[in-house]
């Protein structure tokens, strides 16, 4: 996630603040020809890139309850405020950001939720580290009261989570953006696993072979069972874990850094084109786990390989057997990409460029990405320095406003993730701390 220091503060924040599109090649022409209307300066209000009747779900309005904005038909409900008591006691910590949902028991959604906390006492028992107040907290929601049930702390005394990504065995995988240690008791910078039926703290162990750097997302193949990885530092790679056990990422396994054949070194920051496939390959971490004060210890070794420089790669989702990730600052004008990443069987498989923002009223500094499971359109948020909204990706690769504070609180949103069922949008405001629950009519429109 992006710290007050790295936002923009260019003119009027881009309406446009994460991106990625799925699918077919339709969807991919689309983007692209949306890459070129923007080069021209054409923005948001723009037939063909804003969704007609806004994704079909038209204008935003006050919602009942009046803290956001939806379109009609649409409502929400709050819970799991900062401050609040959870099941055992523990006041919710505070900076909500990734999260993901998952099916519970009885009809139950299970949400996991990160904290992007640093320094501070440890806000539940089996903290990694005491004095880190960073971690992760469960909850169990009814989908059909639209009612928090409980909620437990589950992983305490990490740094800076903010976001991660599910596991096809219910799990949630919790990255740390921090780099800390030299000889220390505690290092951080790793991943931890966390089951999304924790009712208590979970021993906190760091997966250490998946690398220890300044960590943001990860998506993982369902197929294979390969743990991608992003990397959120100016310089930074996209890595893949390939897991000795897939149902056991403790047990280790091998770390590798994505490099573009016969392009040692290659920078994908500038001078890109939208569809040029770019051929992979990976070459391996040979210390994931460096005991070293250089934040870019293991970017280093992948690097000197001829492994690919990106900017600030933060978002990472798995759809339609690709990856998608989104670099927050690349591109020629800083304003970030989307890229997709595509394995093709014993190949290392490719690499295109599916998105560049050259506006900043179109796309400014992408950040979290998911997927409807409904239609596999794309849910944005978005992270900038002004107001920032929910947004919707069509199909054809058109903007649509989804909801939106009704408030001037300017604070991050962060962790959409629908319910496995498609029926529940949730996602969080880091500041002062909530999470939200929206249904409504999605067959109306994009999602």
């Amino acid at each position: 996630m992006t710290t007050p220091e790295q936002k923009s503060a260019v003119g009027r924040r881009g309406f446009l603040k994460a991106g990625g599109v799925l699918g077919a090649a339709g969807v991919l022409a689309a983007l692209m020809g949306n890459t070129a209307q923007a080069a021209q300066g054409r923005g948001r209000g723009v037939d063909t890139m804003q969704a007609p009747n806004n994704g079909g779900y038209g204008p935003l309005q006050p919602a009942p309850g009046g803290e956001l904005l939806l379109p009609a038909g649409f409502s929400y409900v709050a819970f799991g405020q900062a401050g609040t008591p959870m099941s055992d006691g523990t006041p919710t910590p505070n900076m909500h950001d990734g999260m993901a949902a998952f099916a519970g028991a009885n009809g139950m959604i299970n949400l996991v939720r990160n904290h992007e906390k640093s320094q501070g006492a440890a806000f539940g028992d089996k903290a990694y580290d005491p004095n880190a107040a960073g971690g992760t907290t469960n909850l169990v929601f009814d989908p059909d009261k639209m009612e928090l049930v409980a909620a437990y702390p589950s992983l305490t005394g990490t740094i800076r989570n903010c976001a991660g990504g599910p596991t096809p065995a219910g799990t949630w995988l919790t990255c740390e953006e921090t780099f800390t240690g030299l000889n220390v008791e505690h290092p951080h910078g790793y991943v931890f696993e966390v089951p999304a039926d924790a009712t208590s703290p979970v021993d906190a162990v760091p997966i250490k072979e998946m690398g220890r750097f300044t960590h943001e997302a990860v998506a993982i193949d369902p197929q294979t069972g390969i743990v991608y990885e992003t990397e959120d530092r100016g310089t930074s790679g996209f890595y893949r874990f390939i897991p000795n056990d897939r149902n056991n990422l403790t047990a280790g396994g091998k770390l590798q850094m994505m490099a573009i054949k016969a392009r040692s070194q290659y920078d994908t920051r500038f001078n890109q084109r939208a569809g040029k496939p770019l051929p992979v390959e990976w070459v391996d971490i040979n210390d994931p786990d460096p005991d070293s004060t250089d934040s870019l210890a293991v970017f280093k070794q992948g690097h000197e390989q001829g492994g690919a420089l990106f900017a600030r790669l933060e978002g990472a989702w798995y759809g339609e057997g690709s990856i998608y990730i989104v670099s927050t600052s690349g591109g020629d004008a800083g304003l970030g990409q989307v890229w997709r990443y595509t394995p093709r069987g014993n190949s290392g498989g490719q690499l295109e460029l599916t998105y560049e923002s050259t506006d900043p009223e179109v796309l400014q500094s992408p950040d979290n990405l998911c997927i409807s499971p409904n239609t596999n359109a794309l849910v944005l948020c978005e992270d900038g320095a002004g107001k920032n909204l929910l947004r919707g990706v069509t199909l054809d690769g058109q903007i649509f406003d989804l909801a939106e504070l009704n408030s001037d609180n300017n604070s991050e949103v962060a962790g959409a993730t629908f319910s496995p069922d498609g029926k529940v949008l949730f996602f969080n405001v880091q500041n002062p701390g909530i999470t939200y629950a929206i249904t409504g009519p999605w067959g109306n429109g994009a999602l």
